[in-house]
């Protein structure tokens, strides 16, 4: 399967009060077409900075970030907005779906802001949407939704554009365990129907068994479980 995401000897230094603060190590790890791969660590370890990284919203202090064959550390911000835009889905803790849009506006956003003609971005937003069950609530705006049907709106969001990488960062931090399962399903279901490299970060530990492989970050380094 197609490499999608590859960290090689990447380090991510901070500076406080003329400190050197470590965030990351030596990181290396590769993510894969149709994997679904969870991180995991401690509070304040580094898993939000390295998807951060990944999504292209931080920088690396050292290393290579290649992403689809893109060796992201010498590229230019044209290439680097390119990929945010059309390689790159983002599911976060909180939904953060537009209020004033319904769920089909709100999954048609991505495709919009892609250039893709309304009509067609309707009907790929619309097919998203029946995709993850939800397709009797396609006109409803996020307030007349429950927690999960947010979450999915917002999945379908990250999906619908078909990146090659979809970041999660605690998806189901706001469900019950109840809920919590069926999102890490759907989501796994969509990485493996779509060919997405899937990399989600989590501190709960008990949904890890549905992952294709697993990071664990701890003191600044990366270990694979």
């Amino acid at each position: 399967m197609t490499k999608i995401l590859q960290f090689i000897d990447v380090c991510k230094y901070f500076y406080q009060a003329n400190q050197q603060v470590v965030a990351l190590n030596n990181i290396n790890l590769s993510i894969h077409q149709q994997e679904f791969t969870m991180l995991i660590g401690p509070s304040g370890s580094g898993k939000t900075t390295l998807l951060q990284i990944a999504g292209l919203l931080d920088n690396i202090s050292s290393g290579e970030l290649i992403i689809d064959n893109i060796n992201c550390s010498v590229a230019n911000d044209q290439q680097l907005t390119n990929l945010r835009k059309h390689k790159i889905g983002f599911v976060y803790q909180y939904h953060h779906l537009l209020p004033e849009f319904t769920a089909l506006e709100n999954v048609m956003l991505p495709l919009l802001i892609q250039d893709i003609p309304k009509e067609t971005a309707y009907q790929k937003a619309k097919e998203m949407l029946e995709l993850v069950d939800l397709s009797n609530r396609i006109s409803h705006k996020p307030a007349q939704l429950s927690g999960g049907q947010q979450q999915r709106v917002a999945i379908a969001r990250a999906i619908v554009g078909r990146p090659k990488l979809v970041l999660a960062d605690e998806p189901t931090g706001n469900l019950d365990n109840s809920l919590s399962e069926k999102i890490f399903s759907l989501l796994k279901d969509l990485t493996k129907t779509y060919e997405i490299a899937c990399l989600v970060v989590t501190h709960n530990q008990e949904f890890t068994k549905m992952a294709d492989k697993i990071f664990c970050i701890k003191n600044s380094s990366l270990i694979t479980i």
